[in-house]
């Protein structure tokens, strides 16, 4: 009952800290003159994609492998399949070219080279397979160039676009911001802490704790930043939010974790994997169905309806 009461509680920081995150980083973007989806990569893929660091953090510490490979690989698949289905649903998703051509395919790359990197039997017939100290320095490595990219856009002009955002001066947007990363941080771990507890009483096994509620509990900032941003149209946070936040999941928390702790392959988790690829290559196909590069609402459908797909078949393997 308690912690039931909890996970409840956790929405009300949650939704606020969203919605203050998404008003002051748009407003530090204009103030700043940077481009709003410049602050969907970073600023705010980086504050919603806290819940999934620190979660990832201490299960390392802890040894706790399924629930660090499967909180990661769980919240990019409810990233794309969920998130940007129901932000394509509020409204759909118009799509840039540099987010095309360059972030996407990031996001997929990072998809690949996790699999790839974990199947170390494949490769080189080995007993053991898993992430390991060089793997986690090798997926830092191309956050590094992540970073780079991200702040060379900075100083581009092609972004440049008007969008109705509140009037804050830089200090109020900072001390906003900083108040929107906290209520997401709050709510998120309350939320976390609180399902992980009561799907422990049920002992559903922590693979399947780390794809579903963890995940999905640690993606609610996501969640709500992005479907706000779509709701408001400025919909290059809503999608920028999602595309950075998958590249620096697995790049920088999963490549962290991997140095901290070695995470090894577990049962069932390449088909996860495969899952996971599939949904950033649907993204990227998904753009140039239609008229122009977006996302459209029936897409969105097909997103929210491939997840339900994979939950289902989640939980049919568990009992």
């Amino acid at each position: 009952m308690l912690y039931g009461l909890l996970l409840f509680a956790g929405f009300v920081p949650l939704i606020f800290g969203a919605n203050l995150l998404v008003d002051s980083a748009s407003a530090l973007a204009k103030r700043l003159h940077i481009p709003a989806i410049v602050i969907g990569i970073t600023i705010v893929a980086f504050g919603t994609s806290a819940p999934e660091f620190v979660v990832n953090v201490f299960a390392s510490i802890q040894k706790s492998s399924e629930i660090t490979l499967g909180n990661i690989i769980g919240s990019n698949i409810f990233n794309i399949m969920v998130i940007l289905g129901i932000s394509a649903i509020v409204f759909p998703l118009a799509i840039k070219k540099n987010t095309t051509w360059i972030e996407v395919p990031l996001c997929l790359l990072s998809a690949l080279l996790v699999a790839l990197c974990i199947n170390d039997n494949l490769f080189d017939k080995k007993n053991y397979s898993g992430l390991t100290f060089i793997d986690g320095t090798v997926f830092l490595f191309f956050f590094i160039i992540f970073l780079v990219y991200t702040f060379n856009l900075i100083k581009s002009e092609q972004f440049n676009e008007e969008m109705v955002i509140k009037n804050y001066s830089i200090p109020r947007s900072i001390v906003y911001i900083i108040l929107g990363f906290t209520g997401l941080v709050i709510g998120g771990r309350l939320i976390v802490f609180s399902a992980v507890e009561i799907a422990r009483s049920f002992h559903i096994p922590e693979r399947i704790i780390g794809l579903t509620i963890i995940s999905i509990g640690t993606s609610l900032p996501e969640l709500a930043t992005s479907v706000t941003a779509a709701y408001k149209k400025n919909t290059d946070i809503a999608v920028g939010n999602i595309v950075g936040s998958n590249i620096f999941n697995i790049f920088f928390i999963l490549g962290l974790s991997s140095i901290i702790n070695p995470v090894p392959l577990q049962k069932g988790s390449n088909f996860d994997l495969t899952v996971n690829i599939g949904a950033s290559f649907f993204l990227f196909l998904f753009i140039f169905t239609g008229k122009g590069r977006k996302i459209e609402r029936w897409e969105g459908v097909v997103f929210v309806l491939m997840y339900i797909i994979y939950v289902v078949f989640l939980i049919l393997n568990v009992f």
